[in-house]
């Protein structure tokens, strides 16, 4: 398919979702930009509409309907492309909601998407979808830069294999699926060039890439790689399994001083019965020694743990498991989510759905655990000098903000140069929430 008459001059892209998502539009605003079209807000008039969708849960889903609605009332003559995990595995909703001429990209296909959203010729309806699950390889999506000019996120993997039974993800896109490692490294290139100093390195099953690959690697080997070609970035990992985590990755974190102290690990639920219904494939237990090891191989790293509350059949005390788990371990901050029943899946279907109102009785709980831990955590590190990457002042305290090496966000008095550079910033206090440091000259 080709764009050579380009006919549209201005593109919007709003994103919903996770950092894969974040990643794939950010290649869309690099392949508009290089045919030449101008890349606006939302709010602005647009040629070009494209909602790049999520489906992880119900809420996200009703939120892409409200989005994809808000886009064709506000941009009655735009060309609106809708894609995404809620594309991808609701498009004949789209079709009813849309009422007017619209294009649906399903995940499959992203790597069209910009000649698809350009192409001179189009009907009332086009889909552009496929069966995902028969997809086996991965879609290369080139991003040339990021809004935000120190920090960029580098997808190395698509996919899942692992039909958690509250996860519609394998059902909308598909199976583990990674990015050779030439390829990796071409865009890590791309971005040094760029000038960004941290990469997030992420997928969706991040910790299995490599397995579909032949021969097949893993991705300690790809993080060597990558660490010994670029050593002077920084690179942080996204999510990865409990079980992923290996005493080698541990001391190749810990061993290599351009890998981030700062690991994240879905939990999900404390109690084994809720973990077995939710197919997970470890216990309160086996999670609790991981962490462990983790804060006793790297010295000072940070440990976010996702939690998912409120699980079909989540009793009162397997909700206290949960907690007293994870009160009991140096973790560092918790993402809390209620369980939210996603049609499609197997737990939507089980007996037992908790009501409303328990579930925000527990994520209430577990959310002021979250402040006590994160709290904890930044006392335990004043005193301390460390590296952190400047990012810029526009924030409402109206200092220089940016993360240490252990994912401390610090406030900091410095000149707007320093923006985009690592400088030892010396943790003097926490006050409301907020860490503050001083320049170490």
């Amino acid at each position: 398919m080709s764009a050579k008459k380009k006919i549209k001059q201005s593109v919007a892209i709003v994103t919903l979702g996770c950092k894969v998502n974040q990643y794939e539009s950010a290649s869309f605003v690099s392949g508009f930009e290089e045919l030449g079209l101008a890349v606006v807000s939302v709010k602005e008039e647009a040629d070009v509409c494209v909602v790049n969708t999520c489906a992880v849960t119900g809420k996200a889903g009703a939120q892409s309907r409200q989005l994809i609605r808000k886009v064709l009332r506000d941009h009655p003559k735009a060309r609106v492309v809708v894609t995404g995990c809620y594309a991808q595995i609701a498009s004949q909703e789209i079709v009813e909601l849309a009422g007017r001429p619209i294009c649906i990209v399903g995940n499959g296909y992203k790597h069209l998407l910009v000649d698809i959203a350009l192409a001179e010729q189009h009907c009332d309806l086009e889909m552009y979808m496929g069966d995902i699950s028969r997809q086996r390889q991965i879609s290369e999506l080139p991003v040339r830069r990021f809004a935000e000019r120190t920090r960029a996120y580098l997808k190395v993997q698509d996919g899942c294999n692992r039909f958690c039974s509250y996860c519609i993800v394998p059902y909308a896109r598909g199976r583990c699926r990674s990015l050779a490692p030439d390829k990796v490294l071409a865009q890590v290139e791309t971005f040094v060039a760029e000038g960004y100093r941290e990469l997030v390195v992420t997928g969706i099953h991040t910790g299995a890439y490599g397995q579909d690959l032949e021969p097949a690697v893993t991705l300690l080997d790809l993080l060597g790689s990558v660490a010994n070609r670029f050593p002077g970035l920084r690179y942080r990992l996204s999510s990865l399994e409990p079980m992923e985590i290996s005493d080698e990755m541990l001391a190749f974190i810990a061993a290599t001083d351009c890998m981030m102290p700062h690991l994240h690990i879905p939990l999900q639920s404390g109690d084994d019965g809720v973990l077995k219904r939710m197919n997970r494939r470890y216990t309160g237990r086996q999670f609790g020694d991981i962490v462990n090891r983790c804060v006793e191989r790297i010295p000072g790293a940070a440990m976010g743990v996702d939690v998912l509350v409120g699980f079909p059949g989540e009793t009162e005390e397997a909700f206290r498991n949960t907690y007293d788990l994870l009160e009991s371990l140096p973790v560092t901050y918790l993402h809390v989510f209620p369980y939210s029943s996603r049609p499609g899946t197997v737990a939507a279907s089980m007996a037992d759905q908790l009501p409303k109102q328990v579930k925000e009785e527990r994520v209430a709980l577990l959310r002021q655990l979250d402040h006590k831990k994160r709290t904890a955590f930044y006392l335990s590190q004043v005193g301390t000098v460390q590296r952190v990457l400047a990012e810029n002042a526009r924030n409402r305290l109206r200092r220089m903000r940016g993360f240490s090496e252990n994912y401390l966000p610090v406030h900091f008095k410095a000149p707007a140069e320093l923006a985009n550079q690592v400088v030892p910033v010396r943790i003097d206090r926490v006050e409301d929430g907020s860490v503050f440091g001083s320049l170490v000259e």
